[in-house]
């Protein structure tokens, strides 16, 4: 069976990349892929990049020896992208995926068409953490290994609730367990925790969200003004998406984040019926059949009534 020790064998040079405004799930990954195969390949000169880590991440990385700041100027040996459906998400790292000798990813993404030479994709999987721990020999998986890999399952799922989560994926954080990580510690610091700033962005969001479709759906906006005047970072909006799915009556969330002039981040979250990934895609973004994205430009009316119709068409 082939793993990450096939996989980097012979490589003199490997940098591990994640997707753009990357989660858990891609921090994780990207610091389990890390320190495992620097155990097995002490001499390989390995990094990992990804455009920003969350603070609330930071940890696994406390002495800043994983990511890099800045990318290689030569082309890499070995390139490992992790949990970025499609190769333009890997924002600056693309060009060296482009010049690599070898290139593997490593994804769940329902989405992901298999962009690198060898594609490691398990749509069914809950995460891309869950899929990297199946390329790891067990004996090799230690404590720090297990919180990161931990950590990108906890985030995917939502702590095991959403439907993504299987028998597998519980075997696999009971394993973690073992290892010695402290779950109910990373639970709260990392998923339900929030700065007071945090807090402020999310009530204000509620606060001013709308339900369309009989209730069935509901959008909510974060503008730029909004986080000018809390002071808060792009990282802050996370979880809001999920609360208002679990809105009762909600079959569909949606959140708007203006990034630019007439130019929103979408988020989608479904519950039932709605398959959300073919929407994104259709959109030019991509995600898992509950849980997609996309960037799309226009008016705030005209971007909801152009995702709404599809909406509509789903139900």
């Amino acid at each position: 069976m082939t793993g990450l020790r096939e996989i980097a064998q012979g490589a003199k040079t490997i940098l591990i990349a994640g997707h753009l405004r990357p989660d858990g799930d891609c921090v994780g990954a990207a610091v389990a892929a890390y320190l495992y195969l620097k155990k097995i390949y002490p001499d390989a000169r390995i990094g990992a990049y990804v455009e920003k880590v969350p603070e609330v991440y930071r940890f696994l990385d406390p002495d800043e020896s994983i990511f890099v700041k800045e990318l290689p100027e030569k082309p890499v040996d070995l390139f490992i992208s992790l949990d970025s459906s499609t190769k333009d998400r890997l924002g600056e790292a693309e060009s060296l995926f482009d010049t690599a000798g070898r290139t593997v990813c490593i994804d769940h993404h329902v989405s992901n068409l298999g962009y690198a030479r060898d594609n490691f994709i398990e749509p069914d999987s809950s995460s891309t953490c869950e899929t990297l721990y199946g390329l790891m020999e067990e004996s090799l998986i230690d404590e720090k290994i297990a919180e990161a890999v931990y950590i990108g399952i906890i985030m995917d799922t939502g702590v095991f609730r959403y439907s993504a989560t299987s028998k597998r994926t519980m075997e696999i954080a009971g394993n973690l367990m073992e290892k010695g990580v402290p779950f109910w510690k990373y639970i709260d610091e990392c998923f339900y925790q929030r700065t007071y700033t945090q807090t402020q962005l999310l009530g204000r969001t509620l606060l001013t969200s709308m339900r369309l479709m009989e209730g069935r759906v509901i959008v909510a906006t974060v503008t730029r003004r909004m986080l000018e005047f809390y002071g808060a970072q792009t990282e802050d909006i996370e979880g809001i998406i999920d609360q208002l799915r679990v809105t009762k009556g909600v079959e569909v969330a949606l959140l708007l984040q203006e990034i630019n002039d007439q130019e929103y981040k979408v988020s989608m979250r479904s519950n039932m019926t709605v398959d959300v990934s073919r929407i994104a895609v259709y959109f030019g973004g991509g995600g898992h059949k509950k849980a997609a994205g996309c960037t799309m430009r226009g008016s705030l009316h005209d971007v909801v009534n152009n995702i709404t119709e599809h909406i509509e068409f789903q139900m």
